[in-house]
């Protein structure tokens, strides 16, 4: 593709990880482990949570959409990048590049709404007990679950509308492994404070409030904790939710850092690694850490092996 300031760029090529040609191999196989057990995972509680009727709960509601948005969030960067390590064709459209940022970024703000969810659906049930059936009902999650999934979509349509319309001429090296804002941006050869502006405002809104809720909900469940007379209740309680708040901090944090935070030289080389883990650590691990470790997922997992061995 000829570059230059009076030709337009019909595709990019994702750099990725180049710095590290010895490694492809092994980074193929570790990022094809990571994919297929983040799949699985989120499959099997998916399944579980539909088939099982003591999972019909809000809880388990939000569980199940999480780990559907975790299959979606990790469709839309691994198997691009596991084709990239495999036959090194790192070349892409501008228009997938851009239709990438989309859905990635949409899911990523629909997930940092839904995880304040449900830190605010575990802190009704924790401190608010009596409350908790009254408040967090069955139509009241509907329209929550939904709100979020347009939000996220409509919010993000706005600014990658705007990068659209703008015209890259030159050079075309991505230096990510999947099509991220910043780096796009810097590609294009026209105005770009706009859609700066716009991208700072809906990664504002759907980053700093929901992790501020989340906070605030797990200041108030550990505290709530600290009162349980049960030393054992209160150890296994306090496990659970700091576990939860460790696995959201590193989320939030890490986007927070990429699209809130100014870029400098040290930053722009910690992206990849913060990318890593918001964008493929997080749904590996969240299975595990919201889902498998309960009490109710395991044994809606017993039964439904113990229907499958013995039928």
């Amino acid at each position: 593709i000829p570059e230059g300031n009076g030709t337009t760029i019909m595709e990019f090529i994702l750099l990725g990880f180049r710095d590290l040609p010895k490694l492809h191999g092994l980074l193929f196989l570790l990022f094809l482990v990571i994919y297929l057990a983040t799949m699985a995972g989120n499959l099997l509680i998916m399944a579980l949570v539909v088939a099982d009727q003591h999972l019909h709960t809000p809880m388990y509601f939000f569980l199940g959409n999480l780990s559907f948005l975790e299959t979606c969030y990790s469709s839309t960067i691994l198997p691009r990048l596991l084709a990239s390590l495999l036959t090194g064709d790192r070349t892409i459209s501008v228009a997938g590049c851009i239709a990438q940022l989309y859905v990635f970024g949409s899911l990523a703000g629909t997930e940092c709404c839904l995880l304040s969810v449900m830190s605010y659906d575990r802190y009704l049930a924790i401190c608010k007990p009596l409350h908790y059936a009254a408040r967090m009902n069955g139509q009241l999650c509907l329209k929550l679950v939904a709100g979020l999934w347009i939000g996220g979509f409509v919010s993000v349509s706005v600014f990658v509308f705007m990068m659209s319309q703008l015209t890259f001429c030159g050079p075309n090296t991505i230096d990510h492994f999947f099509c991220d804002f910043r780096p796009i941006i810097k590609l294009s050869c026209t105005d770009t404070h706009m859609v700066k502006v716009a991208s700072f405002v809906s990664s504002s809104i759907f980053t700093l409030p929901p992790f501020l809720l989340t906070l605030a909900s797990y200041v108030y469940i550990i505290s709530t904790i600290l009162r349980i007379p049960s030393t054992s209740g209160r150890q296994k309680a306090f496990s659970t939710c700091s576990s939860h708040l460790i696995v959201v901090s590193i989320f939030y944090g890490t986007l927070i850092m990429v699209y809130l935070v100014s870029e400098s030289d040290a930053l722009r080389d910690l992206n990849k690694v913060f990318s890593v883990f918001y964008g493929v650590l997080t749904p590996l691990v969240n299975p595990l850490i919201y889902s498998l470790r309960n009490k109710e997922v395991k044994e809606a997992l017993r039964k439904v092996l113990l229907r499958f061995f013995y039928r």
